[in-house]
């Protein structure tokens, strides 16, 4: 097998490869076409020496002695034939061109019976010899060997292997050249994915490249790199929100941290002064602790660590456990819970919770005194999916129809009228969506004519028990 150095670029391998390739096809041709013309100038040269020999012999069998005139009359001005009649014990009787035979054939040294061939100085020969019976007049048995000159021959098929070579060599060289030419066109592209490449930074992501005149193979190269560059400009893009974002929300507990601090330094207090300090300080080390907690979730979540689920979730359980646990603060706020329904999903319940648990103190940081939570829970077949659906209704302010789409992200708060009722760093929703995702399921949000209702969907535990009756429910 070939090895090419691994200093070649792809350009020069492909050139040297349409060289060789060429090379080897032609050199084939080559030796096929020479083998044909050689084989067709030794059946001509063969079939003429056949035709000589049988011309010597009728002439000797005709003249008897005086073979050797009529011989010379018959062979007059072939310059190409030689012809050495002997008797039986090798005696040269007569001899036309005798130069055109070795001395040994001189000397009385028999040709091959099926022909042979030498050289006698700058030309080749072919000779074969027989024997003659010569006729009474002779009165003994002669032999005859004729040499034919195939010297024009042989030059021209030495012309024709040059021919051939030099054809071969220039072509070689012409397919390499194609082959440079076609192939640096070809990888054009490639040579501008490199650039781009090379030029690529944190600030110049959004450089696409065009693959306009690009080659099918090159062309998959090109939207791959496309969108990897997509990929990078949108993960780029969000961790630089999420930075910005993330300072905006330290800043304030930070900034509290610092000034009570420095209020508390001075001038001296007493120790229950102190003491309301320390309790302050202590609220907001937690709030960073929870963000920071949050934060840790959901960075898991985007690297696919949270844990896989694996076991079979009663939901209307787990609500039933979550509206207990939200009951004292609904009372407080006079807002009232309603549950319906009831069904089993493949999940960690632990994770079902936190997410229910934080579209419910969702619910009830933006329901007026006096609305209603509903939960429904019901068995749907989406597009063909057998499926789980949660939702989570309440009456209270709208959310703008331009803020739904983002209400998922990070430190997100759809709107002031609802930011001024938000506890939280914005991330409930965030850690939500990205539990849900991990379960293999979908949430979407509608707000319109002060109802807000959040749907999970989620696929249906295989081995799920009854659910409950769709006029079971609960309510605070």
């Amino acid at each position: 097998m070939l090895k090419m150095s691994p200093r070649l670029s792809l350009t020069a391998r492909l050139a040297l490869l349409f060289a060789l390739l060429t090379a080897s096809l032609l050199i084939v041709v080559g030796v096929v076409l020479g083998r044909a013309v050689e084989a067709h100038f030794d059946e001509l040269d063969a079939h003429e020496l056949a035709g000589k020999l049988t011309l010597v012999g009728n002439l000797v069998r005709e003249a008897g002695s005086d073979a050797g005139q009529h011989l010379d009359a018959a062979f007059a001005g072939q310059d190409t034939v030689g012809l050495l009649l002997r008797a039986a014990d090798g005696t040269v009787l007569h001899a036309i061109q005798p130069g055109a035979f070795k001395p040994a054939h001189l000397a009385g040294a028999a040709l091959m019976q099926g022909g042979e061939g030498w050289q006698s100085g700058p030309r080749q020969f072919i000779g074969r010899e027989i024997a003659l019976d010569a006729g009474a007049d002779a009165g003994s048995a002669l032999r005859v060997a004729v040499a034919l000159d195939i010297s024009h021959h042989a030059h021209f098929l030495d012309e024709v292997r040059r021919g051939l070579w030099l054809g071969i060599s220039g072509a070689a060289l012409v397919a390499a050249l194609l082959g440079w030419f076609a192939a640096h066109r070809g990888l054009a592209p490639l040579r501008r994915v490199t650039a781009t490449a090379r030029d690529l930074s944190a600030e110049r992501l959004s450089q696409r490249l065009d693959e306009t005149g690009a080659p099918a193979e090159v062309r998959d190269l090109v939207d791959a790199f496309n969108g990897m560059l997509e990929r990078l400009e949108s993960s780029f893009t969000r961790l630089a929100d999420f930075s910005a974002d993330i300072a905006h929300e330290l800043r304030t507990p930070v900034s509290n941290l610092m000034t009570q601090t420095e209020v508390a330094l001075s001038r001296a207090r007493s120790s229950e002064e102190y003491r309301e300090v320390l309790a302050s300080n202590l609220e907001e080390f937690e709030r960073i602790a929870r963000m920071v907690g949050d934060m840790l979730f959901l960075a898991q979540a985007e690297n696919g660590r949270l844990p896989r689920p694996v076991e079979t979730v009663a939901l209307d359980h787990e609500i039933h456990a979550l509206i207990e646990f939200y009951e004292a603060l609904a009372e407080e706020r006079q807002v009232r819970i309603t549950l319906h329904g009831g069904a089993c999903v493949t999940g960690d319940r632990l994770m079902l919770r936190r997410a229910v648990s934080n579209l419910l103190s969702n619910a009830l940081r933006h329901t007026a005194a006096g609305g209603t939570i509903d939960i429904l829970i019901e068995n749907a077949v989406p597009s063909g999916n057998d499926a789980v659906t949660l939702s989570v209704s309440n009456t209270g302010d709208t959310i703008p129809p331009d803020q739904l789409p983002r209400i998922f992200d990070r430190f997100h708060r759809a709107g002031a009228n609802r930011a001024r009722h938000g506890e939280g760093a914005g991330l409930g929703l965030a850690i939500t969506r990205s539990i849900v995702l991990a379960h293999g399921g979908d949430i979407a949000a509608i707000s319109a004519d002060g109802l807000t209702r959040f749907t999970i969907t989620l696929p249906r535990a295989t081995d799920a028990r009854a659910p409950l009756s769709e006029s079971s429910g609960a309510s605070t």
